[in-house]
Formats: C-alpha cells, structure tokens, sequence
C-alpha cells in the first residue's frame, strides 16, 4: 500500500512537471510574427496597412505605412496582446492622404489690343474762292481828280459792303483796299478831254494783303461838256456808283450822271469841267479775275 502511494505520487509529480514545462514555452520569433500578422489582415481596420512585423528575442518591431491613427493604434493593441511579445517598437507612420495635384491655371492670356482703326482724315479745310465778276463797292478815303491825280497814283479805301460766299462773310465791310490811277488827264479849256480811269490793285483780308485784279472804271469828259462813264477790263458799263458823302453831313449826295454813274463836280455842262470823285465816295469795282483767300481759320 505504501509503495503504491509513492508510485502514485511520482506519476502526478511528473504529470505536473510535464505540463509546466509545456505552459512556460515560449512562441517562436517566427510564430510571433505569423500571428500577428495573420490578425492585422483579419482585422477590417489595419488589413490595409502595407506593414512589417519583426521579432528579435520576442521584441517586436513594426515598420510601414498605416492608413490612420486609429489603424496603428489597433496594430499596436495586436502586437502587445501576442503571446510571446516581450515588447514593441512601433515604428508605423499615418500615412496622409495623397492630396491631388490641382493643375495650375494656366496664366490668362494678354487681351489681344484690336488694331486701331486708320484714322479718319479730316477733309481738308478748303481755300475760298471769289469768283471773277464779283462786285466789290469800295468807299474812297481821298479825293481823286483828272486834273490833281497822275498816272499810276496809287489811291486808298475801303469795302463799302461786305463780300459773302456760300452765305458766309469771306471780306468784311471797312477791309482796306489799294488801287492805281490808270489813266488822268485834264480837260483842256477849249479842246481835248479829261479822262480819269481807276483800278483795284489789293485787299487786306485779316491783316494780309492780297493782289487782286479788277476791272478799270474809265470816266471821260469831253467837249461841251458831253461826259461817259464806263467800265472795262470785264465789267459792266457803267459799274462805277458815286455815293453820298459818309455821315451825311458834308453836302448832298454826289448824282449819277444819267446812264454813266459817274459823278462830276461842277454846275452848268460847259466849260472847264474835271472827272472829279470827292473822298467818301462810293465806287464799284467788278473782279476781273478769281480772288483765292485762306481757309477760314488760317
């Protein structure tokens, strides 16, 4: 009986030992690693995780990329939990996600500038032209005589009226004007004729002078006191008008002789007469040829 109770116990006692030595193995490196990465791809949160497991002495070292926080926390919960893992080193990093490349916008292209259109050529401004046989009625600022005036005097006035083209003024009225004696000759006492012809030489427009030519306005006085008055060089017969004096107050208006339009001074028809044109009298010149002024505005 004794000897089987001592049997008995050495049985039990190699029972026991037989199963300590089983419960204090340790895991392999190798089964440590196959573990846990077994339980990192089953589980849903870290399967994803492109990492390593490393086991040295049971330290276990993680390395890799995880997907969040949340999935290495859990790889890491994994590792410690394994039978067998002494310690780990993590050594994961949360991968950011991969932002995607916003292409650059491409610089806005430079508005193209539209050509500039040609200029608009203004016309230019154009001369103006007093045709030829235009009247000019000139007021003389002298007294002229056939027997006091010499051939190629020259004799002053100014524009009686003002001269429009196209119903805008292109010679003021009081513009100055130039003229010649053409012709004077004193009527002898007896015999012989006086003879006084008259020119318009030039006309001051806006400070400038200007040559003009007209038509020669010829009076004669001949014998028994027979007197013509005409005009020529292109003009009308009878183109010289003798007004009154200016303001009125220096005597009656000097008359026309009838059908010439000249005025002689005197009173009976005989004897010794003269051409005579008292200053301020009012005479009429026709344009023989085309005056060319200026643009207006030059």
């Amino acid at each position: 009986m004794r000897n089987h109770r001592m049997a008995m116990s050495v049985v039990m006692l190699g029972v026991l030992w037989i199963g300590s030595l089983g419960c204090s193995r340790r895991p392999s490196d190798e089964e440590i690693v196959r573990d846990i990465q077994d339980k990192i791809s089953a589980d849903p949160d870290t399967r994803d995780s492109g990492v390593s497991v490393a086991a040295k002495d049971g330290k276990v070292t993680l390395t890799g990329n995880v997907k969040s926080s949340m999935a290495q926390q859990k790889m890491e919960q994994i590792a410690k939990a394994e039978p067998g893992a002494v310690s780990v080193d993590d050594q994961t990093a949360v991968q950011t996600a991969a932002q995607p490349e916003v292409p650059m916008a491409a610089p806005a292209p430079e508005p193209v500038q539209a050509a500039a259109p040609p200029p608009v050529e203004q016309p230019k401004p154009q001369p103006i032209v007093i045709p030829a046989g235009t009247a000019l009625t000139v007021r003389t600022t002298q007294a002229l005589s056939s027997k006091n005036n010499q051939t190629g005097q020259p004799f002053e006035g100014t524009l009686a009226q003002s001269v429009s083209i196209n119903g805008k003024v292109a010679i003021p009225a009081g513009s100055a004007v130039m003229g010649t004696v053409v012709t004077a000759k004193a009527k002898g006492k007896i015999k012989g004729e006086g003879q006084l012809a008259l020119a318009l030489t030039s006309v001051a427009v806006k400070g400038r002078s200007f040559p003009i030519q007209t038509s020669v306005l010829d009076s004669t006085e001949k014998g028994k006191g027979k007197r013509t008055a005409v005009t020529t060089g292109g003009g009308a017969a009878g183109g010289a008008l003798i007004g009154g004096l200016a303001g009125g107050g220096k005597g009656a208006a000097i008359g026309a002789a009838a059908g010439a339009g000249a005025g002689f001074i005197g009173g009976a028809l005989t004897g010794n007469k003269q051409i005579e044109y008292p200053a301020e009298s009012v005479l009429t010149f026709t344009l023989s040829s085309s005056l060319k002024l200026p643009p207006p505005g030059e």
